[in-house]
């Protein structure tokens, strides 16, 4: 099999599985590991793809588990895995002052879900030059409040590593020095904490293209393009419906006891971090079924396309509401903001939700066969899926089976589940002759 003949896509998919290897490799290691012994390599498989995939699910607590070089491996992976590894790699090549091909290129607009080759490096420039900036500032902002907690050297450790899983969308936290599995519960009342995680989770999850678009454009709104607008409509009318909802259903439940302020707070936080984060605030068990539901599809949605996020992804979402307020209006067009949609990106849109639905369905049914709810099913299922990392407290006593399909939704939810099955999928030659119509009654 000749590589060189490969396609992006499959290039892409083979290269986030030989990272998730590489990882689970050296997380088993001794050296890696509290303990002095190595875990075990499914154990180290799921806590690399949890990374790499930056979802945030995991079956130890970071900081009881691992070393600080275990971290320090966790957290490369958060960076290589929000970023995409073709875009790491041509940081390198630009370091040394290597040219970049055309092949380069279109791996890198697949990578970044650039719809042109043209000005892709000079968009991951500006990816690059742009996260470092925005980690830095989200670490510095973090370690003031963290050196006086836990010291100047931790501190600022834990500044930079809760600013990068942040940013990367992956929910991944140290906070198990106070207590395992706590995630950010002891910082509920922290406005400095919280909302500086809440802004790096929004500005990874809107995706590069749109930061590029807001460059270009000088944040003026009449110069945005559709995909910006489409992006940035869709994350704060759920970011604000979000909010709202889980402040109704919440308010007399794992927000009771909260003074009002703490409560916009959390419902806040609350609903950005199911966009694919996986940080918390409050007990993910003991929210109302309302609540967990509407959380359930939150992580369904995800983030925008080229971010750090996962999900069937916001733009999707637009497209099906639009193509159905078309269908109901008896409209031929499908319109946004006076803008056609074409019939392929609707064909896209609704095959990657019906695959996200089959795959999480098919989760679930493992895990219920294993003897979990149908509720605590499909919240690890979405979660995994839509490499979110919220949890209602069963991942750690998952058993081999079940953490092996979680493996597996990860991996689909991060590198995208058409992407998997398109590079697996052998190329169809296509025919002249056509099948003749056939006729369906629907509805």
């Amino acid at each position: 099999m000749n590589v060189k003949h490969w396609s992006a896509t499959r290039i892409l998919a083979v290269g986030f599985a030989l990272m998730i290897l590489l990882g689970g490799v050296l997380l088993s290691m001794p050296i890696a590991n509290r303990s002095g012994t190595d875990i075990s390599f499914l154990n180290a498989l799921f806590t690399s793809t949890s990374a790499t995939c930056v979802t945030g699910l995991v079956v130890f607590d970071t900081w009881t588990q691992f070393t600080v070089l275990g971290q320090v491996i966790i957290l490369l992976l958060i960076q290589i895995g929000g970023l995409g590894f073709m875009t790491v790699a041509i940081l390198f090549s630009l370091a040394v002052g290597r040219r970049i091909g055309l092949r380069e290129r279109s791996l890198l607009a697949e990578a970044v879900s650039s719809t042109q080759v043209g000005g892709v490096v000079r968009l991951v420039r500006r990816t690059l030059i742009g996260t470092a900036i925005i980690e830095g500032t989200g670490a510095v902002l973090l370690a003031i409040r963290f050196i006086p907690l836990f010291g100047p050297g931790q501190g600022i450790w834990y500044g930079v590593f809760h600013s990068v899983s942040a940013f990367c969308n992956a929910g991944f936290d140290l906070m198990g020095i106070r207590a395992p599995f706590s995630s950010l519960s002891h910082f509920s009342g922290d406005s400095l904490v919280v909302l500086t995680i809440a802004f790096l989770i929004i500005i990874g999850g809107i995706g590069f293209m749109v930061w590029n678009d807001l460059i270009d454009c000088r944040f003026h709104p009449g110069r945005l393009k559709l995909h910006t607008r489409s992006v940035l409509v869709a994350t704060l009318g759920l970011i604000f419906v979000g909010t709202l909802l889980l402040w109704l259903f919440e308010r007399n439940g794992v927000l009771l006891g909260m003074s009002p302020g703490e409560q916009a707070l959390n419902a806040f936080f609350q609903s950005v971090t199911p966009r694919t984060a996986g940080y918390n605030t409050v007990d993910m068990a003991s929210m109302s079924e309302s609540g967990k539901l509407l959380t359930m599809f939150l992580m369904f949605i995800g983030a925008a396309p080229g971010s750090t996020g996962g999900g069937v992804k916001v733009t999707t979402l637009s497209v099906i509401i639009a193509t159905v307020f078309a269908s109901f209006r008896n409209n031929e067009d499908i319109c946004m903001w006076r803008h056609r949609i074409d019939a392929e990106t609707m064909r896209r849109a609704f095959t990657s939700v019906a695959v996200y639905i089959m795959l999480t369905l098919g989760g679930v049914f493992v895990l219920c066969a294993e003897g979990y709810t149908l509720t605590a099913s499909a919240f690890e299922c979405l979660s995994a899926i839509g490499t979110v990392g919220l949890t209602t407290g069963i991942t750690p006593s998952l058993p081999p089976l079940s953490k092996s399909v979680l493996i597996a939704l990860m991996y689909a939810g991060r590198v995208g589940s058409l992407t998997v099955f398109l590079a697996v999928a052998r190329s169809s030659s296509c025919s002249k002759l056509k099948n003749p119509f056939g006729k369906i009654v629907i509805g």
